[in-house]
Parts: structure tokens; sequence; C-alpha cells
């Protein structure tokens, strides 16, 4: 399928707002689509799944601390994402279909097919509104969307939670109130504290 940059462009328009999660519909997705055992895709074609894949990964790389953004299932999140919101569809096709076209014109060749260097370049582009050139401004709304997504389907996973090495969802046996130097950090005598 080849699309031209005014065709990708049109697309994208609405992606931030098509595709934005709360973190209960986060939660409850995540749940979904752990429980579902996706053999391939359900929305993305193979291409576009491997983009996808790519992407989230150059987002969220593996570390010493966990598993890549694919480690964890986040393209299948985002699939099932795009599944659920049928407005974010032809935002999010557009947008990988920008990224092809991008990379096309700088590059000569679909992103995928890009050297790491210049993949990052053009990522680099896009990444902070404020430092992006005018003309760039529909790649940076999709990357953002496509960032928040891919956040989203990390740090919701089990092995997200862990790498923030939240506490919240666990059982205490008892509360004993907020630390001493907390306390005293933001300027509270723990002696005055009943």
């Amino acid at each position: 399928m080849s699309i031209d940059r005014r065709e990708a462009i049109r697309m994208l328009t609405g992606v931030a707002t098509a595709l934005a999660v709360t973190p209960a519909e986060a939660s409850v997705l995540r749940k979904l689509v752990a429980t579902r055992q996706m053999a391939e895709p359900q929305f993305f074609t193979a291409d576009e799944f491997r983009l996808v894949t790519m992407l989230a990964d150059m987002i969220l790389p593996a570390d010493e601390r966990s598993g890549s953004a694919s480690d964890v299932g986040v393209p299948e999140f985002i699939d099932f994402m795009v599944i659920d919101r049928p407005d974010g569809q032809v935002p999010m096709r557009g947008g990988l279909a920008w990224l092809d076209l991008e990379a096309g014109e700088r590059f000569g060749r679909v992103f995928a097919e890009c050297a790491g260097s210049e993949r990052e370049a053009i990522l680099d582009d896009i990444s902070w509104a404020g430092s992006a050139p005018a003309e760039l401004s529909h790649g940076v709304v999709f990357f953002n969307a496509f960032r928040d997504l891919t956040a989203t389907g990390f740090w919701t996973s089990k092995e997200g939670i862990e790498d923030l090495q939240y506490l919240g969802n666990r059982y205490r046996n008892a509360w004993r109130g907020c630390p001493p130097e907390q306390l005293r950090h933001l300027g509270i005598d723990p002696e005055t504290i009943e």
C-alpha cells in the first residue's frame, strides 16, 4: 500500500486525542492483553507490526533492570488499543506511513530498513514539540501519542511495575506514619505530630 505525504498527514489528524488512554483503562486493557494469546496482530499488517515493535523498542529498550517494550508485550498492547479505539486507527496507520515517507525522503528507504543512526535522527527531530521544525509537526503529534501508548503499555505491565519499584499495591501490616526524615524534609518537626 502506497500513501503519499498529503494522505499520511490527513490520516494523522486527531492522533493524540484518538489514542489517549486513562490509567484505569490501561489497567483493564493490560489484563485483557495478558490473557489473550495473540498469534499475530489483529489490526496491524505484518510490516506495520514490525515497525510498531521496532519503534516501541527504540523508545523503551532493554536495560539492566527490565526487558524492552516488546519483551513485555507493548506491541500487542498497542495493537489491542488501536482495535479498541476505532477513531485512532487511521491516525496510527497514518503515523506509521509518515515515518516511512520521512525516511524515504531523507535516506531513500523505509524506516525499518534505515540504519540505527538514521532512525534515531528522525526520532530526535520529532521527539519534542518545542524543538521540532514546523514542517515535522504532524510527526511530533504522532510520536508523542505513540510514546505515551508505549509508556502506558510498559508501565502497566507486571515487569514495568517492578521496574518502577512501585510499592503501592502491596499489603502493609501497619501504618507507622510518615518517616521522620521525610517530615523534616517537608519542614515539619516530627515531635509535634501526635
